[in-house]
């Protein structure tokens, strides 16, 4: 068996599962997620938390029940707590600002860029030159924040561009530096 896969996953009081033989809906205070799994994995709920399974000894279904495990706990961890996904804008009049919903970005274009929030995403703009992405979905916010780093990700001479927080840009040498 998977060591990922053979531990059960632990559902808080505040979050409601509800499993439809491959299908899996989880309410919480966050939202809510469903997710529809292979047919090769077995779920099953016991008391207050979920196990997965495989039947049979298969290669695919033995890759499989780790990443099944793993997505549960994720969908349950989402509804809980949620996800988010911090970016930074480095470079001379580089900025963010929110508009209603909607997310406006100046990145030396002509015009702006205007990213709109799909649903369960909310944007939070701390400061001009941060970005913070929220949402239930692990996949949705890692996704969209993909798609803002996207529009100028960033280049290893100057160093500008849009980063995840954390992210190490590792910088190369001028044309006029290696000539020496």
């Amino acid at each position: 068996m998977s060591r990922i896969g053979k531990q059960p996953v632990a559902v808080p009081a505040n979050v409601e599962v509800t499993i439809d033989g491959h299908n899996l809906t989880v309410k919480g205070p966050k939202g809510e997620l469903h997710r529809s799994f292979n047919p090769m994995m077995t779920i099953a709920r016991e008391g207050d938390e979920i196990i997965v399974s495989r039947p049979d000894d298969s290669r695919e279904a033995k890759s499989l029940h780790g990443l099944t495990r793993t997505l549960i706990h994720n969908m349950v961890e989402g509804v809980e707590n949620g996800f988010q996904k911090k970016l930074q804008l480095v470079g001379v009049g580089y900025r963010a600002a929110l508009k209603g919903t909607s997310l406006e970005l100046s990145l030396g274009y002509s015009h702006p860029v205007v990213i709109e929030a799909p649903e369960g995403i909310s944007f939070e703009v701390p400061s001009q030159t941060e970005i913070i992405v929220h949402g239930a979905s692990k996949e949705q916010v890692g996704q969209i924040a993909a798609d803002i780093r996207k529009w100028r990700k960033p280049e290893p001479y100057k160093g500008k561009g849009i980063r995840y927080e954390g992210e190490v840009v590792r910088r190369k040498l001028g044309k006029a530096a290696k000539s020496d």
